[in-house]
């Protein structure tokens, strides 16, 4: 039998009882959709992953105040680290391209008659580079800022938009915590995370912060970039070694500070992003296959309603195998056709997630082949056992059937 004729009559037959092949088919293109907008909401969950790594930086340490052992430690409550231990790294380790300190308050920040609360960031002029944060317009603090003590702030867009909405910030008094400070630029935006808005902050230097808004000489973050991800152990052990010299700590005593890099961090959201698709992937593939039961429960009752038919095919001189691939095709016409379906509604409803359910999709030609072999798959497996079955009627039983 031609590959085509066989073809035509799977769609004559599905046609004949059109009502019963779409109900089949909803099944497939159920499962079909579900596993390109599942795969759809992974994958947008590991572009998110992606974008946090970049704001992060693979070869970034951070060195905080408190020790590792004792868990979290509140803001402000542990005052180990100094400016001049920032210093002393850059100067005494090797390994280092930048070195940069910041310490973070709350306070009310205003302009005219618009104020809001927001973090007061007062670091050094190397965050910028640091933690990947451009000047949009204006500029970045630098060393004289902190050296005369300038009262400057630069801002995240957050505290723009909230301050001046769409107009220009650079040039302007604001007061923040009651005292003026001139804007001498606006960051560009990175956008909010799901923990963090790092939009919603005003950048000061550190001296300015520490000596006329808070009264603080601590510091409570160290933020070192090394020169390649591969020397960032090297760098750990000889800054914690400078680090406990200067701060007179005995051999085995717990450390009054902990240094971090973000490899492990990296590598934790990027498994969690990965298990997130499978396992969205696999709820979906589950319907795909309870639709390829219905396939295959259709299918075999097609082979007892045409039980008469297969045996005249067979008495005119069609082979088992002929019959055989007859009721296959006809059961890969239905899942292929509900895939095709199928891949157009889950490409609709990962838009339409990503448009009004404000989460990131993204459909990749992978998902979309995924979805339709793995159609083609179901089609095969739960289609051979029909079409076996009515390959090995015996012809003259199934002449006779009424």
């Amino acid at each position: 039998m031609l590959l085509w004729r066989a073809v035509k009559i799977a769609f004559r037959g599905i046609g004949a009882n059109k009502m019963r092949s779409f109900l089949t088919m909803l099944g497939i293109i159920i499962g079909v959709g579900a596993i390109i907008s599942m795969l759809s909401i992974g994958e947008g969950a590991k572009k998110q992953v992606s974008q946090s790594i970049q704001r992060f930086g693979t070869n970034l340490l951070r060195v905080s105040p408190g020790s590792a052992r004792v868990g979290h430690v509140h803001r402000g409550t542990v005052t180990t680290l100094t400016m001049e231990d920032g210093e002393a790294i850059r100067r005494g380790v090797s390994g280092i391209n930048l070195v940069g300190s910041s310490v973070q308050n709350m306070a009310q920040v205003k302009y005219a008659n618009k104020n809001t609360s927001t973090a007061i960031n007062g670091t050094t002029p190397e965050y910028s580079e640091l933690n990947n944060f451009p000047v949009e317009t204006g500029r970045f603090i630098d060393g004289k800022d902190l050296k005369l003590i300038r009262k400057v702030a630069v801002l995240g867009t957050t505290v723009k938009e909230e301050l001046f909405g769409g107009g220009i910030a650079v040039g302007k008094q604001i007061k923040v915590k009651g005292a003026n400070f001139q804007v001498i630029g606006v960051l560009k935006s990175k956008g909010a995370t799901s923990w963090r808005d790092p939009d919603n902050q005003v950048v000061i230097p550190l001296t300015t912060s520490q000596k006329r808004l808070f009264s603080q000489n601590h510091v409570e973050n160290i933020y070192i970039q090394v020169e390649s991800i591969d020397r960032i152990e090297e760098v750990k052990q000889s800054v914690e070694k400078l680090l406990r010299i200067r701060h007179r700590i005995q051999p085995g005593a717990d450390a009054d500070f902990s240094i971090r890099d973000y490899t492990e961090f990296i590598s934790a959201l990027k498994e969690t992003g990965q298990t997130f698709t499978v396992l969205l992937g696999g709820v979906a593939a589950v319907s795909l296959l309870v639709g390829g039961i219905g396939v295959m429960n259709i299918m075999l009752v097609s082979v007892t309603e045409r039980t008469r038919e297969i045996g005249v095919r067979m008495a005119v001189g069609a082979r088992r195998r002929d019959i055989m691939l007859q009721f296959l095709i006809e059961a890969l016409v239905i899942t292929v056709t509900g895939g095709i379906i199928g891949i157009i509604l889950g490409a609709s409803m990962a838009y339409g997630i990503a448009e009004f359910g404000n989460w990131e999709t993204v459909i990749t030609p992978f998902s979309i082949l995924l979805a339709f072999f793995f159609s083609i798959f179901v089609g095969m497996l739960f289609g051979i056992y029909p079409a076996r079955k009515a390959s090995l009627l015996d012809p003259i039983v199934a002449l006779r059937y009424e």
